[in-house]
């Protein structure tokens, strides 16, 4: 079930800071109370082989986010423990040193289950006992998440697959722009470009432009 334009979850959940503090975020109120956009974006576990790519990669990025008034936040199920030890191995040996935004320890799963992320499913064996199956992790979900706590984007990769970074700055363009001046903005549109008026007339002048 999507949970776009819906509120973000109320929930505060362990983290951990690349200075190896541990705290304690709710991302409700990261956007709601600090007047910011948030991007929350899940992985699968630490130490393993996709998921240090995109969390550099996010890295990489986080000037543009902190430009658009973004935090970026990342997320698994792994320990405070683990994200700090992952933190400390370097990026060259495949880990994650030099990535300063914090990450949540959802240990428990309690968001990552309202959210309905988790790789898990129940079977029943031939005595009718429910059996477990999946590998218990999140897939690579992605939130984006406004000042008013509203979710305007969220999308679910299977673990394979990585993410594309420049495409959540985009929407996050995007989004500001509507936000600002109340247009809609059409298929590829990137900053700079023409947006529409929610209306017959401006698709048809767009359609004729384009």
């Amino acid at each position: 079930m999507s949970l776009v334009g819906k509120k973000f979850p109320n929930v505060t959940v362990d983290a951990m800071s690349d200075m190896g503090d541990d705290l304690r975020i709710n991302v409700f109120e990261e956007a709601t109370s600090k007047q910011q956009k948030v991007l929350l974006f899940w992985y699968p576990k630490d130490f393993t082989f996709v998921c240090p790519t995109e969390l550099h990669a996010f890295q990489e990025a986080l000037p543009e986010f902190e430009k658009r008034n973004t935090k970026v936040i990342g997320a698994s199920c792994d320990t405070n423990e683990v994200h700090f030890a992952w933190l400390n191995v370097a990026k060259d040996n495949g880990g994650i040193e030099g990535v300063t935004y914090p990450l949540l320890a959802d240990t428990h799963r309690q968001l990552a289950n309202i959210l309905g992320i988790v790789d898990q499913d129940f079977e029943y064996n031939e005595e009718g006992e429910e059996v477990f199956t999946g590998s218990n992790v999140t897939y690579r979900a992605t939130y984006l998440i406004d000042e008013t706590g509203k979710i305007f984007h969220e999308s679910v990769n299977d673990m394979p697959l990585g993410r594309n970074v420049k495409e959540y700055l985009r929407l996050i363009d995007a989004y500001t722009h509507v936000q600002k001046f109340g247009e809609v903005c059409p298929a590829n549109w990137e900053e700079g470009k023409d947006a529409m008026k929610a209306d017959r007339t401006s698709t048809a002048e767009y359609l004729a432009k384009n």
